[in-house]
């Protein structure tokens, strides 16, 4: 199992930035990719970005050209650079860890740390 706690959460002005942080741990060997997503006041979670374990990325067109995936396989951490921020882009922000083992595909989940974009 993998174990994923989120952090950089806040309240920033509309225009402004933020980073999330994701620190995985336990058996991080077996992580593929990871992504975030989010959910909003009395919406469904939706995907916002993921990338690979060998550093590819894909976004929502929601997100893209604003928002930026990494990780640091050394430090064992997940981040999302979030620029332009708008007052929809308020929301809880999950990451997630895929693994694949012997075939089968296994989810983890942080708990999520909550954005909220206001003036």
């Amino acid at each position: 199992q993998v174990q994923l706690v989120e952090s950089g959460g806040g309240l920033v002005q509309p225009g402004g930035s933020l980073r999330l942080s994701c620190a995985a741990s336990g058996n991080i060997f077996s992580i593929d990719d990871m992504g975030w997503f989010r959910q909003a006041p009395g919406k469904e979670r939706e995907w916002i970005a993921v990338v690979t374990s060998v550093g590819s990325t894909n976004y929502a067109a929601s997100v893209k050209g604003r928002f930026s995936i990494s990780r640091d396989n050394a430090k064992n951490t997940l981040y999302l650079q979030m620029n332009s921020l708008k007052p929809e882009d308020t929301a809880v922000y999950y990451c997630n860890a895929h693994r694949y083992i012997g075939g089968t595909l296994f989810t983890d989940w942080g708990k999520g740390a909550l954005v909220t974009v206001s003036s």
